[in-house]
């Protein structure tokens, strides 16, 4: 696995400032994210917790997982957490082709549609956080806020403890943090155990959960 920072540095906020890290905000909230749903037992497993906090979250999710479990994309709306769009296939930028990436990006906008027709699309994601100057210049004239983040989990990580990632998001968080997490199979063992604990502490400090 490829190292990682679980705290975005301010020098890369403000190289890749045409992109959303954080958000300026008077109030002691912060943006939780979920990555790479709709995901069985994972996602259910997720909205169960937020609601006990009286949470919103954004969560962007892959075209492909919304096409094959239409029901559980239906309980995230149903929720009122907003989508974005992760691409259909998961696809990393660095990887494809600008025209094969922008084609799946817009893949996965019309199957979000299709399950959701009344919202449009507005937020993106990009797998791996990687983006490329030619993708993020296409993917924003298409309407798209293109949103990063200020703390990774790390949840995806299968060395790391739960304690770990725990510690990666309350050492780090301040008020307007993004934050990710993932509902998917990989995430699930340590996401199981972290998601509770790091909810109930951040409301013991006095944050509320935001939406994008």
């Amino acid at each position: 696995m490829k190292p990682y920072l679980a705290k975005t540095p301010s020098v890369v906020k403000f190289i890749f400032k045409n992109l959303i890290w954080d958000f300026k905000t008077e109030d002691k909230e912060v943006f939780l994210t979920f990555d790479d749903g709709p995901t069985p037992e994972v996602t259910t497993f997720v909205l169960d917790e937020l609601r006990k906090y009286n949470a919103k979250a954004t969560f962007f999710c892959i075209g492909k997982n919304v096409a094959k479990h239409p029901e559980i994309f239906k309980s995230i709306l149903d929720d009122g957490h907003p989508i974005g769009n992760h691409t259909h296939n998961h696809y990393n930028c660095k990887e494809h082709k600008l025209d094969l990436y922008i084609e799946n990006v817009l893949l996965a906008e019309e199957t979000i549609l299709k399950y959701n027709p009344k919202n449009q699309v507005q937020l993106f994601r990009p797998p791996y956080g990687r983006i490329s100057k030619k993708a993020t210049k296409t993917i924003k004239q298409k309407g798209y806020k293109i949103i990063m983040w200020d703390i990774l989990s790390a949840d995806f990580d299968t060395s790391i403890s739960a304690e770990k990632c725990i510690e990666n998001v309350i050492k780090n968080v301040k008020s307007g943090s993004i934050i990710v997490f993932h509902d998917s199979l990989k995430a699930f063992p340590i996401l199981q155990q972290a998601l509770p604990e790091i909810l109930k502490n951040l409301q013991n400090q006095g944050y509320s959960f935001s939406a994008i």
